[in-house]
């Protein structure tokens, strides 16, 4: 009888997915970033010395395909190019308009340049690094990336240890102030080529004119914030020549709070909630929100248990109630995982660049899921 249960609730839930497939990985990872002509770059996170892969990825057919395909559980993900890093790798993002990765991970500051090779070879090089400054070597640094005049990278691990620096040439566009607050960094982002926001440890954010001679940087205070959490960060992306700083910040903490802020109104939140999530890990380890590319109002976020789950924004206040998610993606729920203990904790989610509600999510247990949730009209009328 309680098989009989067990396969209808399994029915009933992956009804509510518009399409699902599922890969097993090598091994973990906790970066999922698309790279040129849509391959998808992930990488190992191993411990320092080991031989940490970076491959470039091909997804399958059904995935690049415009049409649902229904349930997959393919697993011909084509290895494009591949490398090896002697050191875990906890951040990886794509130079735009380039054939370069830049990496960062443990155990410093300094961030490693790769180059995606042509045609005619299978092999990402490592093709040098860019040290950390004296100093700041304790922390692995964040990273992110942009193409102004020259392809940039933007990062550092504390405030006082932010820089820009001009990728090929390794030449510094811009470093912050000596005496700017030494708060540890979780994230931050180009808002455009101008201005970049850094999101502290501690769920403070911070603003930077990079036209500016450097100055101390200040931190705005952080709404309903709870001892002890630790806080990610996500820009909604606007069209290209739009206003970065009117693009709203998404912040979420290890407890579950999510705060939403407009930055030409620091002070006062656009809104506070609580994500409903039974207990979520306080470690924050992999704690990461994302804005939908191609949804409005749609933000989705992981690490704080097994499960993804995304929110339509509309409506919220400054409450601090607690939101009722739009979608839980659960995982190894519909694979190996035997129910007899917590399931794998979800590494990173990403969005895919071309289908609206396509979500890619990796697991500690190598476990790699592409989903599309089935779309309840009476809510997404008009933000498709």
């Amino acid at each position: 009888m309680e098989e009989e249960e067990e396969e209808e609730w399994l029915l009933l839930s992956l009804r509510l997915y518009e399409d699902l497939h599922s890969f097993e990985l090598q091994t973990p990872t906790r970066v999922l970033e698309w790279g040129p002509e849509t391959s998808l770059c992930i990488a190992g996170y191993g411990p320092p010395g080991g031989n940490n892969e970076v491959l470039q990825l091909l997804p399958p057919p059904p995935l690049q395909a415009t049409e649902a395909q229904g349930l997959c559980p393919e697993r011909d993900f084509k290895v494009e190019r591949g490398g090896f890093s002697d050191r875990p790798i906890y951040n990886l993002k794509h130079v735009p308009n380039t054939s370069l990765l830049v990496t960062s991970g443990p155990p410093d500051g300094s961030v490693q340049l790769w180059q995606l090779s042509g045609e005619d070879s299978d092999v990402i090089k490592a093709v040098g690094s860019i040290p950390a400054e004296e100093g700041f070597g304790e922390l692995w640094a964040k990273i992110a990336t942009a193409s102004a005049t020259a392809p940039w990278v933007l990062h550092g691990s504390r405030l006082d240890s932010v820089r820009i620096t001009e990728v090929e040439s390794r030449s510094s566009v811009y470093a912050a102030a000596s005496n700017s607050s030494s708060a540890e960094l979780s994230a931050l982002a180009f808002l455009d080529t101008t201005t970049v926001v850094l999101c502290c440890a501690a769920g403070q954010l911070c603003l930077a004119d990079t036209r500016q001679p450097p100055r101390p940087l200040e931190v705005t205070s952080i709404p309903a914030a709870t001892s002890g959490e630790r806080w990610g960060m996500a820009v909604r992306c606007g069209p290209q020549g739009s206003n970065g700083s009117s693009q709203p910040i998404a912040r979420l903490s290890s407890g579950g709070h999510l705060v939403l802020t407009d930055l030409r109104r620091s002070s006062e939140p656009l809104a506070v909630v609580k994500c409903k999530v039974p207990s979520p890990k306080t470690g924050a380890e992999f704690l990461c929100v994302s804005w939908a590319p191609a949804l409005e109002n749609c933000i989705a976020v992981s690490g704080l248990d097994g499960s993804v789950r995304v929110y339509a924004t509309q409506g919220w206040d400054g409450s601090g109630r607690e939101a009722e998610p739009l979608f839980v993606h659960k995982g190894r729920a519909f694979g190996a995982w035997d129910g007899a203990e917590d399931p794998p904790l979800v590494t990173v989610h990403a969005w895919h660049p071309q289908k609206p509600r396509t979500v890619l999510s990796a697991a500690t247990d190598g476990s790699l899921d592409v989903w599309d949730w089935v779309r309840p009209r009476e809510r997404w009328e008009g933000h498709a």
